[in-house]
């Protein structure tokens, strides 16, 4: 159907709302690992992971899991202060996470840090999901909720994926197919059907520390899936002890990047209501969740849309000296109002919703 279209809507200040309200929203729930809390929220409300962090400080928090995590936090945005700083040392961000965890595990093995209270990994089931090809029906009491559940979630998953996709396109200057996002997120949700996968879309955690690593390319994901599947099927056994508070601080320092102040400080000097939907899409998501901040984001998009449709901007033109051209002449002071003549410009097409306010201007 070729609905990619869809996708524009998401405006570039949505998507640097969005992306800074993700990064906040991750990094908050990662607290539980960091701080060592066994009783945590499950909401993503930045209120809610606030009261179950601060309601646990006196007995939930964890002080071996504290120095693990901030350790290893600092360890790792050295590294990538390091990389920045001297392009020669590309490779010591590229590797430090690994280093870290391989670090992080040895070290809770030989202390025995998690008879102290350090949240590890522990067990990973072997291998990979049987096929479930044999349970997928269409038929019985339960098809329309499915369709109507599917239908939902498969808005949902595309709106994020094509939300993320579009935030680090933006940092590279390379540009989206939507059409062909739908199709990719589309095939491979109808694959892991078949062996009772998770909905399928755009992880930001792990795009976040794919990207900080330097992967350019989706050769990177290939090598991933077959690092994962390997490990599935042979080395489970040795991240028994890895502790939970080095991966939190993984996603954490490749979170911390993503929240670019300077270009909402840009959009608002640009575009005011631009601004507003950027706030919007970045408090929608801090304090309510994902999918009302793109709702939000999104819906002050088309409402901007709507506004310059029905109140087309207006200008008068004037001739340059010396010429045949017309310009603004606002933007050009010199141009020449012709004598019993006014030359009007609408910036927009003229339907039956602006017709009215084209002739009063």
């Amino acid at each position: 159907m070729r609905l990619g279209f869809l996708i524009d809507f998401l405006s570039h200040a949505a998507i640097v709302g969005f992306m800074g309200g993700a990064a906040v929203t991750i990094a908050l729930q990662q607290l539980k690992y960091v701080l060592g809390i066994r009783s945590f929220t499950k909401e993503t409300d930045i209120v809610s992971v606030m009261e179950s962090v601060w309601g646990s400080v006196r007995h939930g928090w964890n002080w071996q899991t504290v120095a693990i995590a901030f350790t290893f936090l600092a360890f790792l945005l050295l590294a990538k202060y390091i990389g920045k700083r001297n392009k020669k040392y590309f490779w010591v961000p590229a590797i430090a996470p690994v280093t870290s965890v391989i670090l992080a595990t040895l070290f809770v093995y030989l202390f025995r840090a998690d008879k102290q209270g350090v949240q590890i990994v522990n067990k990973i089931k072997k291998g990979v999901n049987p096929s479930s090809v044999h349970k997928i029906y269409f038929t019985g009491p339960f098809v329309a909720k499915g369709f109507k559940i599917g239908a939902v979630c498969g808005m949902i998953g595309l709106t994020e994926a094509v939300a993320i996709g579009r935030t680090f396109a933006a940092m590279k200057d390379y540009q989206l197919d939507g059409n062909k996002e739908m199709v990719a997120l589309g095939t491979m949700n109808i694959v892991g059907s078949m062996t009772s996968c998770y909905i399928a879309t755009g992880s930001f955690s792990r795009s976040a520390v794919n990207f900080m690593a330097g992967c350019r390319t989706p050769v990177s994901n290939v090598v991933m899936s077959t690092v994962v599947l390997l490990t599935l099927l042979l080395i489970t056994p040795l991240f028994k002890y890895t502790p939970n508070a080095i991966l939190g601080s993984i996603i954490i320092s490749a979170v911390i990047g993503l929240v670019d102040y300077e270009a909402a400080i840009l959009i608002w000097k640009v575009d005011k209501m631009d601004f507003v939907a950027c706030m919007g899409a970045f408090f929608g998501v801090v304090f309510k969740s994902v999918e009302i901040g793109l709702l939000i984001a999104v819906s002050i998009s088309f409402a901007k849309i709507l506004v310059q449709v029905t109140r087309p901007r207006t200008v008068l033109l004037g001739n340059l000296p010396g010429t045949t051209i017309y310009r603004n002449t606002e933007q050009y002071p010199h141009a020449r109002h012709v004598p019993g003549v006014v030359i009007v410009r609408v910036d927009s097409a003229i339907y039956f919703s602006n017709s009215n306010y084209v002739r009063e201007r």
